[in-house]
């Protein structure tokens, strides 16, 4: 059984790296600017937040579950730290590990409610969502939070790392998040107990291990990756704004999916979910520059969604005959 994931794992990345090579490929021929090096890092900025929020959803839709409260989660984390910073005169760092605590502390809620009150994962995480959209707007009083007393803030994200134009901190951020992520997966017991629970939820319970308690774990990680993204976004901003959140998790999610991490629950990819990502910043940044209207954006984007779970139904079809 392992060698046939492994080998379907091994299969699906090669697909998805074609399927960017291709995009890079076509998009450059359409317009050379976009191989440009500025564009690249351009392209790379803008997978950073999607790439960490992807990331931290991969493990709830590998135990088949589902997160889609981790846009708005990043936006409350944020928004709590910038009130603990700016109002409650809190030290920056300890207010950035605060907003931390906070995303975290969000998904494990939503691991609790879904093992604890037996909320399906869509509800409990649909709940969340709505809970920290309304105290977002509460907290800030619907204003968006600044940082500019903190005069390196910004250049945590958009800082220049080693001094290389255009190479930004966001997407070293990003890189040691995917090796953090990569490890957890691939060589810890989180990482085994979270494709045991999604592929057979039961004989994992039955096996001796506390499914409940690895998966308020799970969410939890979903949660803290959350606020990881939060810290990307509010300094590429210089602030945290209220407002934003809603529809992050549609992207998150996406590139979970094409990168090969089943809805169904038992399969997935750290090393897909950063290249899914990549693929969605692509199109949209292709798109962007071919001047294509950002409702028709969204709409292939979509269809890219449909497309990669339509081939991980049709994989698992195959499989079963």
């Amino acid at each position: 059984m392992k060698s046939i994931l492994k080998s379907r794992e091994a299969s699906h990345k090669l697909i998805i790296v074609c399927a960017f090579i291709l995009i890079f490929g076509f998009f450059s021929v359409m317009n050379p600017s976009y191989a440009s090096y500025s564009n690249i890092m351009t392209i790379l900025l803008a997978t950073c937040v999607n790439g960490i929020l992807a990331l931290g959803v991969s493990f709830p839709v590998i135990t088949g579950g589902i997160d889609i409260s981790v846009g708005t989660v990043m936006t409350f984390s944020c928004v709590m730290s910038g009130t603990a910073f700016t109002v409650w005169g809190w030290n920056i760092w300890i207010a950035i590990l605060f907003g931390f605590f906070v995303g975290a502390l969000c998904g494990a809620i939503n691991g609790f409610a879904i093992t604890k009150m037996y909320l399906p994962p869509f509800i409990a995480t649909m709940a969340m969502q709505m809970i920290t959209k309304g105290l977002s707007l509460v907290v800030s009083g619907i204003k968006p939070v600044y940082f500019s007393e903190c005069s390196f803030y910004q250049k945590i994200a958009t800082g220049e790392f080693l001094g290389i134009p255009g190479f930004y901190n966001a997407i070293i951020i990003l890189i040691v998040v995917a090796v953090i992520c990569y490890i957890l997966f691939s060589h810890t017991l989180l990482g085994r107990y979270t494709l045991a629970i999604g592929s057979n939820q039961e004989a994992t319970r039955l096996s001796g291990i506390n499914v409940d308690k690895w998966k308020i774990i799970i969410y939890a990680l979903s949660g803290l990756l959350a606020g990881v993204a939060g810290l990307v976004m509010s300094s590429r901003l210089n602030s945290a704004q209220p407002s934003l959140g809603t529809g992050y998790e549609t992207e998150a999610i996406a590139a979970a999916v094409i990168g090969g991490n089943s809805l169904s629950g038992g399969e997935g990819s750290i090393v897909g979910t950063i290249i899914g990502a990549l693929i969605i910043s692509s199109l949209t940044n292709g798109l962007r520059i071919m001047a294509v209207p950002t409702e028709l954006q969204s709409a292939i984007v979509g269809l890219v969604l449909a497309l990669a779970v339509f081939l991980d139904q049709a994989k698992k079809m195959k499989a079963g005959r």
